[in-house]
C-alpha cells in the first residue's frame, strides 16, 4: 500500500473530475500517520488552494483553536477534506466529485487508521451518517466501523453565524471528555486550551 506521501502525489496529480482544471493546488491532507484523531472537512477553499494545505483560512484558525479546546495540538491529528481541490466560487462538492475523490479519502483512513474521526460539516458527516441532519447529531459520537465518528458542524457555519459559535465550542469541550475517555486523560497533548 502506498505512503501518505506517494498518495498526497497520486491527488496532486488526480484528473479524475473536472475540478482539475480549476484549482491551483490539490490539497491532499496534513498531519501525522500515527494520528489517532482524524478531522475529515468538505472541500479546500481558496487559500487552502493556493497553498495546498487544508484548513489554513479563518476556518482553519477556528479549528486549530477548538482542536487545542479539546485537548490537542493541530499537528497531531490528520486533518483532510472529502474533495481534495476548490469547488468554484466555494459551492458544495458535486456527488460525482466526491465519488472522484472518495478512494484517495478510504485509503487516507486506511493508512492513518485513526481511533476517532471528526466529521467537519454536512458534507462529510454524510460519509457516515447518511439521511441524518447535522443540526440533530452534532457533537454525538457513533461507533463506525471500529472506530468513534463525531459529527461537528464546520467552523465557517460559526463564523457566519455567531450563534453556533458557542454550540461548536460545547461540542468540542465534549469532545475533550470523549478523547479523555478514548485515550486516557493524559493523551500526550503539550498544550491545552484554556476553557
Amino acid at each position: 500500500m502506498a505512503d501518505l506521501t506517494e498518495l498526497g502525489s497520486e491527488v496532486t496529480a488526480c484528473q479524475r473530475c473536472g475540478l482539475c482544471k480549476t484549482r491551483l493546488h490539490a490539497v491532499p491532507g496534513d498531519g501525522p500517520v500515527s494520528a489517532r484523531l482524524m478531522f475529515i472537512g468538505e472541500a479546500p477553499g481558496k487559500q487552502e488552494d493556493q497553498q495546498g494545505r487544508p484548513f489554513i483560512g479563518a476556518s482553519g484558525k477556528f479549528l486549530t483553536h477548538l482542536i487545542a479546546r479539546a485537548g490537542f495540538q493541530r499537528e497531531q491529528a490528520y486533518i483532510t477534506n472529502v474533495v481534495k481541490c476548490r469547488p468554484p466560487d466555494n459551492r458544495d462538492p458535486r456527488p460525482e466529485e466526491i465519488v472522484a475523490c472518495a478512494s484517495f479519502l478510504d485509503r487516507q483512513i486506511a493508512l492513518i487508521n485513526p481511533a476517532v474521526i471528526v466529521t467537519v460539516g454536512r458534507i462529510s458527516m454524510a460519509r457516515y451518517f447518511p439521511n441524518e441532519k447535522i443540526s440533530a447529531i452534532h457533537g454525538q459520537a457513533r461507533q463506525i466501523n471500529g472506530r468513534l465518528v463525531v459529527a461537528m458542524y464546520h467552523p465557517a457555519a460559526a463564523l457566519h453565524q455567531p450563534a453556533l459559535r458557542t454550540t461548536l465550542q460545547t461540542d468540542f469541550d465534549a469532545l475533550r471528555l470523549l478523547l479523555d475517555k478514548q485515550f486516557g486523560v493524559d493523551q500526550g497533548a503539550t498544550q491545552r486550551a484554556s476553557p
